[in-house]
């Protein structure tokens, strides 16, 4: 996610450790949840769509996807930072999942996510976070997050026109204009929203072309009707998880990434609520991180990060107890036990999910681009880095499924995703030049 820019001079009317009454602390909740939903749930939409799960598949992965956030927003925030960070679906995993979920199955996604998470976990709680960071300076994260935004760039486009569900083209007139719809109300009140209408702008979108879809017949409530009214999500829904070492390494450079902006944020935070930053808040932040994504992988979900946006939330309404995010997370594990709501939107048309993701896909890519230009000087040596970083990001995915087969299964992998190439290619040249 977007880090948000660090108020100099903290104005809290509530502090970190601060209780709310209840009611308040409900109302305050709620707005976090609110602020997080769209974006968080947009993830197992466009995994699940991407993949070709069934709409019932979809559904119990968004109701698995809202008790990890849930959970994993309890973690942070009493055995991890400790700061009033929420926690949501990272779209940094999007493309390594949908490019293990197609070829190895979400059997695999879960394997990887699991593992990664405890390497995750061990680069926090151990220390190593220091290292790690080095790695990753302000031009490789650049290129690496720019680059994620660009590898979705396709996915947007099909879900917009409703090719994966409609390769024919039958409805691309209703779907295009369900699409049209769903983008400009979005960025409509994204650019003239006032308030906290801003935080919500993607629920809003989705709402509004939900509703256009329905007199246009491309909504399906049958699944909402098949589903029961109140269930616990179960544990490995996709079976017994698949370790397999191409995905593993695949989703290792998005664990990289949630990592780097991660750290951003509660540096964000913490300038927000006028707190102390320490190395050992870090460690725990992001310690609690990965052992949130393990779990979210036994759940059948989707990686986990912290959310930028509700840092935005907490400066907007100058409440900064971890408390009332506490509240928020219950209200995410409460909706996740009901199916019959998570059926609702696992039914949402694809155009309007990509009405939603040509903005927000379009944004990974421009806040990546904005990082660059913010913090790494146009010299001649970073500007070889850059180009040839991007360009190889670019290309890679674009060679043929018969080329790549002459690869070793490990290479091939790498080689589909724009962002390891990438990634890699900025990390080598910014140690060796």
């Amino acid at each position: 996610m977007e880090t948000y820019e660090a108020m100099k001079e903290p104005v809290l009317k509530v502090g970190i450790e601060d209780k709310v009454e209840p009611s308040k602390a409900l109302v305050f909740g709620l707005q976090h949840v609110l602020a997080m939903f769209g974006a968080t749930v947009t993830v197992p939409l466009a995994v699940g769509g991407a993949v070709n799960l069934s709409g019932s598949e979809i559904a119990m992965m968004i109701q698995a996807v809202l008790l990890a956030m849930g959970i994993a927003t309890l973690l942070q925030t009493t055995i991890g930072s400790r700061y009033p960070i929420v926690q949501g679906s990272s779209f940094a995993f999007i493309p390594g999942l949908i490019a293990i979920g197609s070829s190895l199955g979400m059997a695999a996604v879960q394997g990887a996510l699991i593992v990664g998470g405890l390497i995750e976990a061990a680069i926090g709680w151990l220390g190593i976070i220091g290292k790690v960071r080095k790695l990753f300076t302000p031009l490789v994260t650049g290129v690496t997050i720019t680059l994620i935004g660009f590898s979705l760039a396709d996915v947007a486009v099909k879900n917009f026109f409703n090719f994966y569900a409609d390769p024919a083209g039958e409805t691309i007139v209703r779907s295009t204009l369900v699409a049209l719809i769903t983008f400009l109300t979005t960025v409509f009140v994204a650019l003239k929203g006032r308030g906290s209408l801003k935080a919500v702008a993607v629920v809003i979108g989705a709402v509004v072309g939900y509703l256009v879809s329905v007199p246009l017949g491309l909504v399906d409530f049958g699944l909402v009707e098949s589903l029961p009214a109140v269930s616990v999500p179960k544990p490995l829904p996709w079976g017994q998880p698949v370790f397999d070492t191409t995905a593993i390494v695949l989703l290792l450079f998005a664990f990289m990434v949630s990592i780097i902006e991660s750290v951003g944020d509660y540096h964000a935070i913490a300038a927000v609520t006028g707190s102390e930053i320490t190395e050992e808040r870090i460690a725990r932040g992001i310690g609690s991180e990965g052992l949130a994504c393990s779990i979210a992988g036994l759940l059948g979900a989707c990686g986990t990060t912290s959310y930028s946006e509700n840092i935005g939330v907490v400066a907007l309404t100058k409440v900064g107890s971890r408390h009332v995010v506490q509240v928020g997370a219950v209200i995410l594990i409460f909706l996740s036990l009901l199916p019959k709501f998570t059926g609702i939107l696992a039914s949402m048309p694809a155009p309007v999910l990509g009405g939603l993701t040509l903005a927000l896909y379009g944004m990974i890519s421009v806040t990546g681009l904005r990082l660059i230009k913010e913090k790494v000087e146009f010299n001649d040596r970073n500007t070889l880095i850059l180009a040839a970083a991007l360009i190889a990001g670019l290309g890679a995915p674009q060679l043929p499924p018969e080329f790549l087969e002459q690869f070793p299964k490990l290479v091939a992998s790498i080689l589909e995703s724009g962002m390891a190439v990438g990634a890699l290619t900025a990390i080598i040249l910014d140690r060796l030049l």
